[in-house]
Order: structure tokens, then sequence, then C-alpha cells
């Protein structure tokens, strides 16, 4: 405990993340409970204990507390929830008909790697998203673990739709009622209207930090959208380790809260120690040098919070760290290295510097290997405005519509506003645009070209074209 405040106050000197709230239970006391930094940089208002932060995926672990308590028993976990969410479906009727809370909690539906997200970011809502993602490609039921925020909300929606509530009013009445969380939400609105909040904040290039975003995740509200303090989070921590007991009530039968720390699926086969990790329901699960369970989640927007939650039921101790900053390991390290300590009485590596490239390697995964700023030395010309003019169609992503002005310009819009994006000319048919939102992945490419007959036109968006969805046919 003595070595908390010197890691944390170093962490945000090392990455300049404006502002960290952190609770630590230990034995079902709150033995920690502290902020650290400025809500919103350029003004003068603290974090404290009762700052409100955007948990991102930290809701997860939060939203399989609430599915628990909302369930019958655990065995309904494995119950298909064919019928109950109108309009859901995979792109295998038997695995729509199968699948179950289970599957799509612990990332084994088959569905790929964060499928929906990209529909978010265009502005889709939560309906159309989850009655879209039967266009997805599969991959192995219960065989393979892809991580997915709209495959998770579909089993929470579900859950909630069973009871007739909203997901709102069942994560109230199931959870932070009963446990006391005054100030926690599964609600955008509610975040933003806290006067006690920490603002979203992006790195600069000069190394400074700006709240230039505000991220709504309300589509994806069960998987990500959920907000709260660490006070609140304590709490809930507390519940977790007294596996369902706080202040001597029973809020939750004891066996359906441990169900959710087994593991369902392997999420790697080998980490860096050399054992492999699995997912449980809304958890990461692995076990220590001495068998030990250790329960874990992070959570991330890269439009400005970072967020980690970690847990050693055996030993009652349990550490959640909010900050406002997009990630750069902070979160993750301070609890690393709080666990190391309590275990080894020292840390075991330096974990920010590790964190910090981990992060910054998924960032360039994403982006393209063609840097389209800097046009071919021989570029050949684009054609006519009316080759690429018109409205384009996609059964995943809506139309596309691509219009020209007065002086020769071209804009493609896409998604439900729509959002309208100016394409920069590359080589011949192939154009850019720069990419927006919590998934953006700087300038990608935009290819046209022509049917057999040369009016079928075509046009391919490199980064929606991840899972071979993204080319969209002229009308």
């Amino acid at each position: 405990m003595a070595r908390l405040d010197a890691t944390i106050t170093d962490g945000m000197r090392r990455t300049g993340v404006p502002g960290l709230s952190v609770a630590v239970v230990h034995d079902d006391e709150v033995v920690y409970l502290k902020g650290f930094g400025l809500r919103r940089t350029g003004e003068s208002a603290k974090v404290g204990p009762d700052t409100v932060f955007q948990l991102a995926s930290v809701s997860k672990p939060v939203t399989s507390t609430v599915i628990a308590g909302a369930l019958t028993s655990p065995d309904a976990w494995d119950r298909p929830l064919a019928g109950t969410l109108p309009g859901f479906g995979l792109k295998d009727p038997w695995v729509t008909s199968h699948v179950t809370p289970a599957d799509l909690i612990s990332h084994r539906s088959g569905l790929p790697d964060h499928a929906g997200d990209l529909l978010e970011d265009l502005g889709y809502d939560r309906a159309y998203i989850l009655g879209h993602l039967r266009e997805e490609p599969l991959t192995p039921f219960r065989a393979s673990y892809a991580y997915t925020n709209f495959g998770f909300t579909a089993a929470a929606e579900a859950v909630a739709r069973d009871h007739g509530v909203s997901w709102q009013k069942l994560s109230e009445d199931t959870l932070f009622k009963p446990a006391g969380m005054t100030r926690t939400s599964t609600e955008f609105a509610a975040y933003a209207k806290a006067p006690d909040r920490a603002s979203g904040h992006v790195k600069n290039p000069d190394g400074s930090w700006s709240p230039r975003y505000v991220r709504d995740a309300d589509a994806q509200s069960p998987a990500g959208g959920a907000s709260s303090t660490a006070r609140d989070m304590s709490r809930w921590l507390r519940l977790q380790l007294d596996t369902g007991t706080l202040d001597g009530k029973r809020i939750f039968p004891a066996d359906a809260l441990t169900r959710t720390w087994l593991p369902e699926i392997v999420s790697q086969a080998q980490t860096p120690r050399g054992t492999p990790q699995f997912y449980g329901l809304g958890w990461n699960v692995s076990y220590d040098d001495a068998g030990r369970l250790r329960l874990s989640h992070s959570g991330g927007f890269e439009l400005g919070a970072n967020t980690n939650v970690t847990l050693l039921p055996l030993e009652r101790l349990g550490i959640v760290v909010l900050t406002n900053g997009s990630p750069v390991g902070l979160a993750d390290s301070v609890a690393l290295d709080f666990f190391d300590i309590a275990e080894h009485g020292k840390p075991t590596a330096d974990w920010l510097p590790l964190l910090a490239a981990t992060y910054e390697r998924l960032d360039a995964s994403l982006r393209s290997p063609t840097d389209y700023a800097r046009p071919p030395a021989a570029a050949a010309p684009a054609r006519a405005d009316s080759t690429y003019t018109g409205t384009y169609d996609n059964p995943y992503y809506g139309p596309l519509t691509v219009t020209a002005d007065a002086k020769g310009g071209l804009t493609l819009s896409l998604g439900p506003k729509p959002l309208r994006f100016p394409l920069t000319h590359y080589d011949g048919d192939t154009f850019s645009f720069e990419t927006t939102g919590e998934n953006a992945v700087g300038r990608t490419g935009v290819f046209f070209s022509d049917g057999r007959d040369g009016k079928d036109g075509k046009v391919r968006i490199e980064y929606l074209d991840q899972n071979h969805l993204g080319t969209f046919t002229r009308r």
C-alpha cells in the first residue's frame, strides 16, 4: 500500500495522463480510495473518489454480474436465446438456433473480431447493428475465440427483453440499487450530466493531452457503455470478493456469481509467461504460479479512456483503476505493479513501457500499409467525376453516395446521418479519406472499378473490408 501513491504519480508523470482514480479492496474492506490529477485539462477541478469515469470494456464484468443476478440459475447461461431478440441472427441458421448467452458473453459464437464496431462508428444504432450481424462470416462455433462488443451486447439485450425491461432498468434493479452503486449507469446521458465527471482525453503530437472527443457508447452499452466511480466500483469489488454478499446482506447466490469466473474458452494459447489465458463470462481468467485464480479486464476508448480491474479471489484482494486518457498502458501497469508488490515485494517488470508498446503495435497493425498522403510520382490521373459519382449499395454498411462539387472535388457519404468524407486522389481510380471515430485507422483507400459491361460500377473501402464486406455496388 505504501508504494501505490508513488506508482500512480510516477505513471502519470511518465505518460501525462490527466486524471486517475483507484480503489483497493482487501478482506471486505476498502483499504485505498483516492483520486489524482484533473478531471479536464485547462480547468482546476480535481479527480476524487466520486468522479464519474467511462468504464469502457470494464463494463463487461459489470454486465456479467447483472446477468448472473437476473438469470434464474447458473444453468440458464446455456439455454439458447433463439427468438428472444427480434431481428438478431448469425450467418449460419443452426448457430442462430443454438447460440446461448454464455457463447456470446465469452466471445465463442464464431463472430469475427469486433464485429459491428465499424457500423457503430458510422452512426448506426443498436437495433440496426444487431440486425446485420447475420452478414458477418463465422469461424467454428464454440471452438474459436474473437472479441466482439456487439455479440456481447446481443446477449445482454436478450436477457433484458426476456425480463421485459431496458438494459439500464435491469442493471439498476439487479445490481446498482441493491449494491448502493448510486453514481453508476449504463446510459451515456447519465455520464454526460454528472457534475463531477472526468472528460476523455487524447494525446497530441507534442505529448500534451486534450479533451477533443466525446465517446457515446450507448449502442454497445452492455459491452462498453457503463460509467462509474472508484467508490461505487469498490462496492462491486467487495460484492465479487465476498461471492455475492455485501454489508452482511446476500445480494446474489454464490454459485450464480462464481459461474462467471469459470473458463469458457481459451483466448490466448500462450501468454508471455508461457501459460494460457482463458475468457470466462465477462472476465479474463488466468491462474498464477501458485495455481490461484486471477480475474481481470481492461477497457479502452481511443477517444479518451483506459481502465482496469483485477481480482485475486483466494486472497480477497482487488483493485480498480480508472483513467481519463486514451490507452497508453497506465491503468493496466498500475494494477500489475500493485499485484507484483503484493506477491513478490517488488515489481517483476517495468510494466508501463511494455504495455505502451503493446498498444502502439495494435494501433499500427490496423493502419493501411499504403501511405495515401504520398501519391506515386507517376500517378495516373483520375477519370471524369461522372465515372465515380452515384449511389452504391451494400447489404451490411447500407448505401454509399459519391458526389462532386463545382470545383471537381469528390465527397463520399456513409451511414444514416450520413457522415461525409472528402476524397483525395491517389492514383488512377484509387482515392483515400481520413477515417474518424473510435476505430479510426488514419487514411484508408477507396478503390473504384467498372463491372464487366462497363456500367455495373463498384467501390471498395479498404478499412471496411477486413471481413470482405466492404464492396458497394452502384445502383
